[in-house]
């Protein structure tokens, strides 16, 4: 069975096509990170722009690679006329990102899934971005083992979930403020490093001290598996703001390896707290965060040594794709075809929670 998975839920235009929710027969991303780089973060309409522009070509791309052959003639104007000359034959259902995301962003995805499901008479499947991220670790050989503990950590979002099977969920917490990819971001900011952040820390952590600034960590006892990164994100601006530019300059690289061995070491004690209480068969990291070496030697480390730890070893799977889009959809239309058989229109919601099915 093929997917075509279309994901436009930030700032990366991206589709896909997947076999059996395993094989990735073509994954195109589209990426705005050069553009999002002038302004020191993502601005929604300028994304959203940018999807407008990228979309159609990225559509075809992705149907090309996939080897499903494009037609000799595309109309050369008029985007719905373009939608309609798709070879989409072969694709069995279309799976796109309903939330959460940008509004603005989120809605050039779901209009372009909801009219080529309508042309094409294809099954349409809403993908909850979160989700999408936790069945990019289905996209290998190896078939993932239930029940898992799952850490999800990207820019907008942190969970941390027991994962019992397909469509069954217990949510055991979640960010009540910044989520980790957010925070790597704001502190990338203030220690005057390009965006996205996250690779950017990591880099300069490299040459630092971790143990040389104390920076706090929120353990949260009410809840001991929720998250909390507004203050070690504050933590880093007092500390700067006392230092000359000069100073800053030279602390660079230890305020940045502190601040990651922060962040990943509250993220992989809570995950390893979890594994261990609810006795799972394996833990899964996902997410943009996940590619984060520090995070995965940590998360190993604090781990049973008979617990398996799964992330994506391919970096572009981590990061918003619309591989994981088509790999999750297929298994939520695999649980309930008949769900999905009949059109209906999707509410593109950029505060999507992530349920059960």
């Amino acid at each position: 069975m093929k997917i075509l998975g279309i994901e436009t839920s930030c700032d990366e235009t991206s589709c896909a096509v997947v076999e059996n929710g395993r094989r990735i027969l073509s994954n195109v991303i589209s990426s705005q990170i050069a553009l999002h780089r002038k302004t020191g973060g993502v601005v929604p309409e300028v994304a959203a722009r940018e999807h407008v522009v990228k979309i159609i070509p990225v559509l075809e791309m992705a149907l090309k690679k996939a080897k499903i052959a494009l037609p000799q003639k595309v109309a050369p104007s008029g985007r719905i006329n373009r939608l309609a000359e798709l070879p989409l034959g072969l694709i069995d259902a279309i799976a796109v990102t309903a939330g959460p995301g940008l509004l603005s962003s989120l809605l050039i995805g779901v209009n372009a899934a909801m009219t080529l499901a309508l042309i094409y008479k294809k099954p349409l499947i809403p993908v909850n971005h979160i989700e999408g991220h936790i069945y990019g670790n289905w996209l290998k050989d190896e078939t993932p083992k239930f029940p898992a503990a799952v850490l999800t950590v990207s820019g907008g979002h942190n969970e941390l979930l027991i994962w019992k099977g397909h469509g069954e969920y217990k949510f055991l917490g979640a960010t009540l403020d910044d989520a980790a990819g957010e925070a790597f971001d704001k502190v990338a900011r203030l220690l005057g490093l390009p965006y996205p952040g996250g690779p950017e820390i990591q880099k300069a952590a490299k040459a630092g001290d971790p143990t040389k600034y104390p920076l706090p960590r929120a353990w949260l006892p009410k809840n001991p598996f929720d998250f909390s990164f507004s203050g070690i994100k504050t933590a880093v601006l007092y500390l700067t703001k006392k230092m000359s530019p000069r100073a800053l300059r030279q602390a660079k690289s230890d305020i940045a390896a502190s601040f990651q061995e922060a962040v990943c070491e509250v993220l992989a004690t809570k995950l390893a707290n979890a594994a261990k209480k609810y006795k799972v068969r394996e833990v899964q990291l996902a997410g943009g965060v996940s590619a984060n070496t520090r995070l995965r030697e940590l998360a190993r480390e604090l781990l049973p040594s008979k617990i398996p730890l799964r992330f994506c070893a391919n970096l572009t799977l981590c990061t918003d794709n619309a591989a994981m889009i088509a790999a999750a959809g297929y298994f939520r239309y695999k649980k309930n075809p008949a769900r999905y058989k009949k059109w209906r229109p999707i509410i593109a919601d950029p505060n999507l929670e992530l349920r059960a099915f």
